[in-house]
């Protein structure tokens, strides 16, 4: 029997997190201190295999951890990502089409001749090694593609069970964000978005909604930080204009900015924050989990800003509640007391905030910046999140 490619966010054998890549890096880390006990007395007047020999275990040894540690947290989801190519796992700048062909369009979008349309093409989602039960809804795989920003990535869409049952109802919308590097498929395998929220859904906590799941590295390996980079990626013109408009022409949603969220986990709860407090207009609410409230610079990011403090300013969101009037938008924001370095800045956004943005909080006595302590906060974040949109 063939062997099935791999789908989008399906990790192949020897992915980068793949357990028997995994389980070879740790053999051959094994295997060379074994080697060292073994070799070591014969080789103890050569000062090369001496140096070999002290060099290459580490060397392994720290490939080891750092293959582990990778495959844990989920920093990079595949070759491509850590090699910054195009098409790696979670986005990419080219107009690459995820499942091996040339995509269509679908439920009836439309892009301007000559140019690639808005979202191609769709198909369930296979992730992690295996897809969601038929009553929990459905996962697709689309390719945005971002006539403004020129941007293309891959996101996972989320579409609850009453999508399908009643063909004429309109739905909101949340965009939901993992940190950087990160990679969409960490939203469904770690986070349990689509899981969660589709418990909440059949229990009534929560209205029936589309979550479009991705990370913020539209151009790897970038981090644009969702800015419109001076001369460079325009990531925020991409979710906040390009990536509405391609949800709205291929599904049945809300209009109107009552009808959008977003939320996201560290860059992804940044990115949230700021997106509905620059773009009231399209986003009515935005949840934050240990979130920061403005980008700093280093070699990931290079300038954001072109040079310019006051641009700086405006993407600084705690200055942004100083300088400018508040946006009318609903956020959530969430940190730890203990384990967490965002609980002072936190704190401070909060104090910050006046009518009409109202902000409420979620503050874990002890916790920290990773997946187990964002899922115990994802169950009241979307109840919380339940009475912010329109139906």
């Amino acid at each position: 029997m063939a062997q099935r490619p791999a789908e989008p966010g399906e990790l192949t054998s020897m992915g980068l997190t793949g357990t028997p890549f995994i389980l070879l890096i740790c053999l051959l880390a094994l295997a060379a201190l074994v080697g060292v006990v073994w070799v070591a007395p014969r080789a103890a007047r050569r000062v090369p295999a001496r140096v070999g020999l002290l060099l290459v275990p580490q060397v392994l040894l720290i490939a080891a951890l750092l293959t582990v540690a990778n495959a844990y947290f989920a920093f990079y989801g595949s070759w491509g990502d850590l090699l910054g190519m195009p098409g790696g796992s979670g986005g990419g700048g080219g107009t690459g089409d995820p499942t091996g062909h040339h995509g269509h369009l679908i439920r009836g979008a439309h892009g301007p001749a000559g140019q690639d349309p808005p979202l191609v093409p769709t198909h369930d989602a296979f992730i992690d090694g295996h897809r969601l039960p038929v009553k929990d809804g459905r996962l697709e795989a689309v390719t945005i593609h971002g006539g403004r920003s020129g941007i293309s990535a891959l996101a996972y869409v989320y579409l609850p069970p009453q999508y399908f049952r009643d063909k004429t109802r309109h739905f909101p919308v949340t965009l939901a964000l993992t940190g950087y590097p990160g990679n969409a498929e960490n939203l469904i395998t770690r986070l349990q978005l689509p899981q969660t929220a589709a418990r909440e859904i059949a229990a009534r906590r929560l209205k029936p909604m589309i979550f479009v799941m991705m990370r913020p590295m539209v151009t790897p390996p970038r981090d644009t930080e969702c800015t419109d980079v001076p001369k460079g990626p325009l990531a925020e013109t991409f979710f906040a204009r390009d990536l509405p408009a391609a949800i709205q022409s291929a599904y049945r949603t809300v209009p109107g900015p009552a009808g959008w969220s977003a939320m996201g986990d560290s860059t992804g709860g940044y990115c949230a924050l700021k997106l509905a407090m620059r773009h009231s207009d399209r986003f009515a609410a935005a949840i934050s989990m240990s979130g920061y409230y403005k980008a700093l610079r280093d070699i990931t990011t290079g300038d954001l800003y072109g040079g310019s403090p006051a641009y700086r300013n405006e993407n600084d969101l705690a200055w942004r509640l100083q300088h400018r009037p508040a946006p009318p938008i609903d956020v959530l924001v969430t940190t730890s007391k203990v384990g967490e370095k965002d609980y002072a800045a936190t704190r401070r956004f909060i104090a910050l905030v006046h009518a009409p943005m109202q902000v409420s909080s979620i503050t874990l006595p002890t916790g920290g910046h990773h997946f187990s302590v964002w899922r115990r906060e994802l169950t009241p974040a979307l109840r919380w999140l339940n009475g912010r949109l329109g139906v």
